[in-house]
């Protein structure tokens, strides 16, 4: 064993040690550095494509173009996609998002691209979103037992981290060099190589899925007979709602309260970041701790992070604070998702996840939007104070709620799988 080796924990060096699971990370690391990049991209080419005094709203609308749809389609789609291979909606989302973004590249060489287009095509591109992130988590679901699946979910998210730290600097060089179309190019030519790769996997059988083995229904239809799935789909939510306002409070409380320029505001993301990354990494390897009381101190101490921005609080002590509230935040996707992965009948998870995606992809934006009166209304600090304060109560209501039902029922817990002691 070398010494480079020794210092990667074992969880990870045991996932790692997989062909099929090495494969696919290693494709989804670089589709996530180009979506990354993408995230400067889409809004800088909109920036060019439109007129000056309708700027903003063809920024907004490119932005939402890329990410709203996909709980749409989850919505829409779940009939058809509920009972398809994992490997399928991985690579089909993988192709559609690569011929949508490669027609904008080509359109955009061409001359021929237009603010419509340009929104329609990104529109396109993100319907199979969800169905794509639940295809790969299902994967991991396949090629890992239970017991062994956070360390690999934990490698994805924070490949999905990183990339969203690296990507939008290495796209801010390329940007300042070349036509911002080259670098959605790059992304699309990502996502051409997680399809390729992907079908290229080496996947052990599907285990069985409890009854016939078969799908039993849309995402909606099973978590309705599922409480305690209805219970992991509505605190996601709500957390993520919740974080929605931060998008909008953050940068007019360095812009008016702090009175700085935007360089901290990426000071304040970058610390986050790498935060976030640095916890998903340690969260990856607690795999012997039980998930839902992690994934109660994760929220509570997101929220704990936002409440000295509303106390006055010198800019050097939020700026930590923000820092630690991404290295508390790092672990929770894949804490979230092992928990689903693990509750979930097998042939179920896509059409789960898919619903999980819908109703989270949502949640963000409506408290984004939510975002703007309440800054009016409290100022940034304030708003940010709020956040962090429903946040905390988030946990706490979840935690309370667990409690009584251990008391009166069984334990929401993960359903057990053989070979493992349930979480």
């Amino acid at each position: 064993m070398t010494s480079v080796s020794r210092l990667v924990p074992e969880t990870y060096r045991a996932a790692l040690g997989v062909p099929a699971f090495r494969r696919l990370l290693s494709a989804l690391v670089v589709s996530h550095l180009g979506d990354g990049m993408s995230v400067v991209a889409i809004t800088w080419l909109a920036l060019r494509l439109a007129p000056p005094e309708r700027a903003g709203l063809v920024i907004g609308a490119a932005v939402a173009a890329y990410t709203l749809p996909a709980a749409a389609g989850a919505l829409l789609l779940a009939r058809w996609l509920s009972r398809a291979p994992a490997r399928r909606l991985v690579t089909a989302n993988a192709g559609l998002r690569a011929g949508a973004l490669g027609a904008i590249v080509a359109l955009h060489l061409l001359g021929q691209l237009t603010v419509g287009w340009y929104v329609a095509l990104l529109a396109g591109s993100s319907l199979l979103a969800a169905w794509g992130n639940a295809g790969t988590y299902t994967l991991i679901s396949q090629i890992f037992p239970a017991d062994r699946r956070l360390p690999a979910n934990a490698l994805v998210g924070t490949s999905q981290q990183a990339a969203y730290v690296v990507g939008p600097a290495l796209a801010g060089l390329l940007v300042a060099g070349v036509d911002p179309a080259v670098v959605l190019g790059i992304d699309a030519l990502s996502y051409l190589l997680l399809a390729v790769q992907v079908g290229r996997l080496d996947l052990p059988p599907v285990a069985a899925a409890t009854g016939n083995g078969r799908a039993t229904g849309t995402g909606f239809r099973i978590l309705a007979r599922r409480p305690e799935l209805v219970g992991l789909v509505g605190v996601t939510a709500v957390f993520y709602f919740l974080y929605g306002p931060v998008e909008v409070a953050l940068p007019l409380y360095v812009a008016d309260e702090l009175t700085s320029a935007a360089g901290l505001l990426g000071a304040y993301w970058t610390v986050f970041g790498i935060g976030a990354v640095v916890g998903g990494l340690l969260g990856g390897v607690l795999t012997a701790v039980r998930q839902w009381p992690v994934t109660i101190a994760v929220i509570a101490g997101w929220g704990l992070s936002l409440l000295p921005f509303g106390l006055g609080m010198p800019m050097w002590f939020t700026l930590a604070c923000f820092a630690v509230g991404g290295l508390v935040y790092g672990p929770f996707p894949a804490f979230s998702l092992a928990l689903f992965q693990n509750a979930a009948d097998p042939a179920d998870l896509p059409a789960v996840l898919a619903a999980r995606s819908a109703v989270t992809t949502a949640a963000m934006p409506l408290g984004a939007a939510l975002g703007g009166p309440l800054v009016t209304a409290f100022g940034a600090g304030g708003t940010l104070l709020g956040s962090g304060v429903a946040t905390v109560g988030l946990a706490a209501l979840t935690a309370g709620t667990l409690l009584l039902y251990a008391r009166t029922r069984r334990p929401i817990t993960a359903r057990r799988q053989p070979g493992t002691e349930p979480r």
